[in-house]
């Protein structure tokens, strides 16, 4: 394997380790652009594998100060998205396209209730 490709699939590992970033990209996988202000929620009720009524305003907060200072900005740096602060709007960029494989074998393994029920490694 060539230097370049061993680089880009850690820095595609790097970005799908975080949950939240996971999540944001599992919804704009879906339809392809969201609101930042919608998603905090949801973010943060599959962050904690609990229903979206019980995320109180201070959950919703922590989870967009890290989106807006940390999430974000690196998956933009990678192409990954595009996004507008001021009008909270995200949509996926061509770089998607490099991770969504890898997205999707992150995603069916979520979804198994078995493998979440584990004990972290």
């Amino acid at each position: 394997m060539s230097q370049t490709k061993a680089s880009r699939m850690e820095a595609a590992c790097s970005l799908l380790a975080e949950s939240e970033r996971r999540y944001l990209l599992y919804q704009l996988a879906e339809t392809d652009r969201a609101n930042l202000d919608h998603l905090m929620t949801q973010i943060a009720a599959w962050k904690l594998d609990i229903p979206p009524a019980q995320v109180d305003e201070d959950l919703r907060q922590r989870v967009y100060v890290s989106m807006v200072h940390n999430h974000l900005p690196r998956l933009a740096d990678y192409d990954i998205i595009e996004y507008d602060l001021r009008s909270g709007d995200i949509v996926l960029a061509e770089g998607f396209d490099d991770i969504k494989p890898l997205l999707d074998q992150f995603r069916q393994t979520e979804e198994e209730v078995e493998i979440r029920q584990l004990p972290p490694l």
